[in-house]
């Protein structure tokens, strides 16, 4: 998504403070919506299209850290920035705890908040919500599901989440890894202690240190007070970081003296900060080909590697599918305002023949268009996109044609049927089914003669 496509919602009191905002963030290139309050900035997070929040702490009524409450409840997925005095710190960083993405001091520097910003937005692209389907006693909030793989990741979870155990999540993107570290967290001793999520591929290099450790006041341009890292943040509770193996190769360093003596200290400063966290880590990345590489370390591997899960890919847990996607039809009928029904038995088949390269992401986002774009009460195959309706490729089919010619043979056994479909619809005149099709009338009369289609 273009930056200019993101929109930002300010919030504050102060009608100055508002334009400011307002004007920065547009030169940046973001659209931007104003809200007075929190009950205003409400009205607006229902209209939807809001990417990231921006609000005052304090304010009349209902106060940022209200907002910040009712938005993690109501929007998860949109990320909520905090801007506060001097005095209020302590209240922001408890913000954080409870769900805000960061906050920034007043006076801030322009820049601090352009970058505040561009990190909530890459991460919330980053972290876009995933759903998986299963049962099970254990607190599972989103996860829902009967597959054989799905059972194994619920057993597994209620062995390790009572212990401390280090955990290392793969899979591929899309999977649900973020889910699962919430799952370890509210299924463990420390689930009224703070979870504490950072996506180490969305930190510009120079930024990964003051992210997890903190900075003190004059450590560098532009840090007018001190602020705790995410290491701090998560004290007693859980620290989740996600794609660690984005992490450049000299914090490794710093990262494993945490791990080993959960102690460290502010970038700018000299006391040494004891923490007590449980760590849970994720990548879709081969670790251990990167430690081969020399790009991870080899000794931070094997301790991040303590109690590794795999998360299975969509393709290998077929029964789930269908659950997913009636899941997704109620969730964006809700969202959409809509009142899509049913699925054709058509379409639950390519679903179910699907490979589904995205995994549960892909289904996610092409159920929101599904719903978005049914004309009745039912999604039918029309609507599902080309290369989801092609047959699947079996063995014997790989290895008798080459990549290239089974890719044209594929897409136009498609144009074709597309044709044919479109045809009947027009009962015949081949001018109105050009049209509908973007062809110009002798352009479909060609790929009529290619196929065979004339009478």
């Amino acid at each position: 998504m273009l930056m200019s496509m993101k929109k930002i919602l300010i919030v504050d009191d102060e009608a100055n403070m508002r334009l400011v905002l307002k004007t920065m963030l547009k030169k940046e290139g973001y659209d931007v919506a104003t809200a007075e309050n929190g009950l205003e900035a409400l009205n607006v997070l229902k209209e939807g299209d809001i990417a990231a929040v921006v609000t005052d702490l304090r304010m009349p009524g209902l106060d940022g850290m209200g907002l910040l409450e009712r938005a993690a409840e109501e929007h998860p997925s949109i990320p909520v920035i905090m801007i506060t005095a001097h005095g209020t710190v302590a209240t922001a960083v408890d913000a954080m705890k409870k769900g805000a993405f960061d906050y920034i001091t007043k006076p801030f520097e322009q820049e601090e908040l352009k970058r505040v910003v561009r990190k909530a937005l890459h991460t919330s692209a980053l972290n876009e919500e995933e759903f998986m389907a299963g049962p099970g006693d254990m607190d599972r909030h989103g996860i829902v599901g009967t597959s054989g793989p799905m059972l194994d990741i619920y057993e597994t979870i209620r062995k390790v989440a009572p212990t401390m155990t280090t955990v290392l999540l793969t899979g591929e993107t899309g999977t649900g890894k973020d889910l699962i570290a919430h799952a370890i967290h509210r299924n463990s001793p420390r689930r009224d202690n703070p979870f504490i999520r950072i996506n180490c591929a969305a930190i510009a290099e120079n930024l990964v240190e003051s992210e997890l450790f903190g900075y003190e006041k004059g450590a560098f341009t532009g840090a007018a007070v001190k602020k705790p890292g995410r290491f701090e943040l998560a004290h007693k509770g859980t620290l989740f970081l996600d794609e660690v193996g984005e992490i450049p190769r000299d914090m490794q360093v710093k990262l494993l003296r945490v791990l080993q003596d959960h102690e460290f200290e502010r970038v700018g400063g000299l006391k040494t900060i004891k923490v007590d966290v449980r760590l849970v880590t994720a990548t879709n990345r081969n670790l251990l080909q990167d430690v081969k590489e020399g790009r991870f370390r080899e000794d931070l591997f094997y301790r991040l590697n303590v109690f590794p899960i795999r998360l299975p890919p969509l393709r290998e847990r077929k029964e789930d599918i269908l659950p997913l996607a009636e899941y997704f039809l109620d969730r964006f009928n809700r969202k959409l305002e809509r009142s899509v029904v049913h699925i054709a038995p058509e379409v639950r088949d390519f679903f179910v023949s699907y490979d589904w390269p995205g995994n549960v992401r892909e289904l996610e986002h092409l159920m929101e268009r599904l719903v978005l774009m049914a004309g009745g009460d039912t999604i039918d195959a029309d609507s599902l996109p080309p290369e989801m309706k092609m047959p699947p490729v079996t063995p014997q089919e790989k290895a008798e044609k080459p990549f290239r010619e089974f890719i044209k043979s594929q897409t136009e056994d498609v144009e074709k049927r597309m044709i044919v479909r479109v045809l009947e619809e027009c009962g015949g005149n081949v001018t109105r089914a050009a049209q509908q099709l973007g062809l110009s009338r002798k352009g479909l009369q060609l790929k009529m003669i290619k196929y065979n289609l004339r009478k």
